[in-house]
């Protein structure tokens, strides 16, 4: 048996996020430079994260149930069938869990030598959409249809960007400093992205992208002035993306003064606000809700409203709860992996998770503007909830091959290991 992989226990190391995650690297011979198709050295793959897997499970179930009450009564008044919504939920999530299972079995490190192609196929279904291809959705290209199928590669992009960054990062390793071999080509790659997601209009991805690109980088140990400069230029950008655009700016000022525009453009918020203070602290019901009658869309991006309203306070709370331990869960996988490409993914997808989740409920308790983004696993929709759950899947079979932490042996009485001497 060989030995496990040594720790890196000198200062310089410890100051660092980046040397936390590479707490386990592999000592053998073989390189993230290298193709990571190789088996695992120590053998036959473990188990999931049995508690990751669970909370995604939960969460999808979950979603099924929560699509349905808040999708019924817009059913039957536009499809006259109540259960309309309900069947193709439950048809996505059967779908998405078959999915991630799949996922899960497949060695996370065959990827590596998919990143480019799935990058660049992201990338051209981007493109088409911008260029006259996309299905048209709420004034937006976002989709592209495939038959009855629709795709949105805006959801892609998000899994890609971060298979794509971790592959890069854990590739030049001590070059993330520089500025040119380890920043720029990564905020570039990644503004391409969002200069795609920002032609469709879609600006919540775009966002979401941002924030993905600069928290990478970020554990990576990229320069925190590369990263707070490159902020402010982003933050500069977006608000002039909002400024100069007439429907965004509208939306913003509505969203400022939603008193005023209550009847209009805030009409969604307003009563997205409304649905949570009406379920106090433990809700109406499960099914009992009446802002479905005037949410306009509400098993989609405002399904939290109606789970605020059903559920109340205590179902927001444990709808948070179950994304925290997704989110932990994550990081806990990233820590642990064997390798610098799987922890960058491991922390990348829990990342991905926890900002979609946040921006959706702020955005849902009118703390931030209206985005357009899902809330994972929950929210109608077939591309989120299988991207999602591909993305999980991924996540879990990083935990297959994870190495526990080991603590050190406690050293005998007046003998210190480090330095060599015995004090008396």
């Amino acid at each position: 048996m060989r030995d496990r992989p040594a720790f890196d226990s000198s200062p310089a190391s410890r100051a660092g996020v980046r040397s936390t995650l590479r707490n386990v690297r592999r000592t053998v011979g073989i390189q993230l430079a290298a193709p990571l198709d190789a088996r695992p050295r120590d053998g036959a793959a473990g188990s999931v994260d049995r508690v990751l897997a669970a909370a995604v499970v939960a969460l999808v179930g979950f979603g099924v149930v929560m699509v349905y009450s808040a999708s019924a009564v817009q059913a039957t008044l536009q499809y006259h069938d109540p259960q309309f919504f309900l069947k193709r939920q439950a048809a996505y999530a059967g779908a998405a869990l078959v999915l991630m299972w799949m996922t899960s079995r497949v060695d996370y490190r065959r990827l590596y030598k998919l990143t480019y192609p799935v990058l660049v196929l992201v990338g051209v279904l981007l493109l088409l959409c911008v260029i006259g291809f996309g299905h048209s959705g709420g004034g937006a290209a976002r989709w592209l249809s495939i038959g009855p199928i629709h795709v949105q590669p805006a959801e892609m992009a998000k899994v890609a960007l971060v298979i794509w960054l971790a592959y890069s990062l854990a590739k030049k390793a001590e070059q993330v400093k520089t500025f040119a071999i380890g920043f720029l080509p990564h905020v570039i790659v990644a503004g391409v992205l969002m200069v795609l997601c920002m032609k469709q209009p879609d600006f919540g991805s775009a966002v979401v992208l941002l924030l993905l690109t600069f928290t990478m980088l970020f554990v990576a140990g990229a320069k925190i002035g590369y990263i707070l400069g490159a902020s402010i230029l982003g933050g500069i950008l977006g608000a002039a993306a909002i400024r100069f655009r007439e429907y965004r700016y509208e939306r913003y000022l509505a969203w400022l003064h939603m008193d005023q525009h209550r009847q209009d453009l805030a009409y969604q918020p307003f009563q997205s606000v409304m649905s949570f203070g009406s379920g106090g602290t433990t809700g109406l019901g499960l099914g009992r809700g009446l802002q479905t009658l005037y949410l306009p869309e509400a098993h989609t991006d405002f399904v939290a409203a109606i789970v605020g309203e059903e559920l109340g306070f205590v179902g927001v709370a444990v709808l948070c709860g179950a994304y925290l331990v997704l989110v932990v869960r994550g990081v806990r996988a990233a820590l642990r992996a064997p390798d610098d490409f799987g922890a960058f993914i491991a922390f990348g997808l829990s990342t991905m998770f926890g900002v979609q989740a946040l921006v959706n409920l702020a955005v849902a308790l009118a703390i931030l503007p209206t985005k357009g983004l899902t809330l994972p696993f929950v929210s109608f929709g077939g591309s989120s909830l299988v991207m999602n759950a591909v993305a999980a899947g991924i996540l879990l079979n990083i935990t297959r091959h994870e190495v526990p932490s080991v603590p050190r042996r406690p050293e005998p009485a007046g003998v210190s290991l480090e330095s060599g001497h015995v004090s008396l």
